[in-house]
């Protein structure tokens, strides 16, 4: 058998500047709908140095002012552990420019019936699953999350003293035509306290990142390269710009499949680029799940203003058990695929986004607190006696 080709992918922690911003977007959609489950929401943040400016529109029975804005973002900062000299939860200087949602972006959503509302936006989502991972997530992204998530968690509880919130990781997996036989190499970036020299990083941190990586994949040709720049104690906005948005691929499949362009955080589920992003996962991974294919990728389109799809398709790399017309003809006929189908299926409209906004929307678990609903496999019966 033989090993044929590398492939990487990266994940970020939740104190990276992108992931700060996408953490307070969607910490604001939560609080509108918590109030107003039919509130709509574009939401998008900008952070640097000392600085925030939060923009976007809103629409909800319960509007946000200026200081209720400035006051979610402050919370959600100093949870994530910003509350150090440069980028200070309770100093830095927040502007909110959020405005009502656009009468015309209203008119083309909006519906006599609920059932007859359009899209917020035209646009193709696509959604992925694979056998690689307990998860159905490619192996690379899905161990990337694994690392940056030990090290915020054992960060958090006080087990990592002197790590700071910022940090990064990227895997590079070895494949063979049946999936990943080896890690070889595991890059890790993590800021830190001046005090802390290169050594006693590398000290702290190489057994965390060998424990989030299957040990199957370890050999001892594996390379961990763990702050290879030797320093990273300026971090976070203080060093680099934050924008929501920035980490689409992150937040999906760590390029393992298309991607539509759209993205997530600070977006309510009448936004397609969200809920039919989730909605093509939860098919995929049904799919997957019910061993009809080693690897699915679906691709859901949208006209803005119009209920149904202009598109559907299956593709399965040549893994398909049966026609892929007959998967994507079966996937139609169990879930309902307009806006108001995907949201009611899902049960998206609830204040539930904000643990979406860090280690990845996908591969997660969907029994946390209602959250990652397009994660169940409850299709999987249905489509094994439909299709066998």
């Amino acid at each position: 058998m033989t090993a044929s080709r590398l492939f990487t992918s990266e994940s970020v922690s939740d104190g990276h500047p992108d992931k700060i911003c996408d953490q307070v977007s969607d910490a604001l959609l939560d609080h509108l709908l918590q109030r107003d489950p039919n509130a709509r929401a574009g939401l998008e943040c900008l952070c640097a140095k000392d600085f925030m400016i939060i923009a976007g529109e809103m629409r909800s029975r319960e509007e946000m002012d200026a200081d209720t804005i400035a006051t979610i973002a402050r919370d959600t900062i100093r949870e994530i552990g910003y509350v150090f000299d440069g980028f200070n939860a309770d100093t830095l200087t927040i502007d909110s420019r959020v405005q009502p949602q656009s009468l015309d972006i209203a008119l083309g959503v909006d519906a006599g019936s609920r059932e007859s509302e359009g899209a917020g936006d035209q646009g193709m989502m696509f959604g992925f699953a694979c056998n690689e991972t307990d998860s159905f997530m490619p192996a690379a992204i899905d161990i990337s999350h694994r690392i940056v998530r030990r090290l915020s968690e054992r960060r958090r509880a006080g087990q990592l003293l002197g790590l700071l919130p910022d940090a990064k990781s990227q895997v590079t997996l070895l494949y063979d035509e049946n999936g990943p036989v080896r890690c070889d190499t595991v890059l890790v970036s993590c800021h830190h306290e001046e005090r802390l020299s290169t050594a006693d990083v590398i000290d702290m941190l190489l057994p965390e990142i060998r424990a989030a990586v299957p040990e199957a994949l370890l050999d001892e040709d594996t390379r961990f390269l763990i702050n290879p720049t030797g320093r990273f104690v300026i971090g976070g906005p203080e060093s680099d710009t934050g924008l929501t948005g920035r980490k689409i691929v992150v937040d999906t499949y760590g390029g393992s499949a298309l991607h539509g362009g759209g993205a997530f955080s600070g977006k309510d589920p009448t936004k397609v680029d969200r809920s039919a992003a989730y909605a093509a996962r939860y098919l995929a991974k049904n799919v997957v799940a019910s061993g009809l294919a080693a690897r699915c990728q679906i691709q859901i389109a949208y006209a803005i203003g119009v209920p149904e799809p202009v598109s559907v398709s299956v593709e399965t790399q040549g893994t398909a058990q049966v026609d892929e017309r007959e998967i994507a003809a079966a996937l139609l006929r169990l879930v309902d695929l307009r806006p108001r189908g995907i949201i009611q299926h899902l049960n998206l409209a609830r204040p539930i986004y904000r643990p979406t906004a860090t280690f990845g929307h996908f591969g997660r678990d969907p029994g946390k607190g209602g959250t990652f609903t397009w994660e169940k496999t409850d299709l999987v019966d249905t489509l094994r006696s439909e299709l066998a």
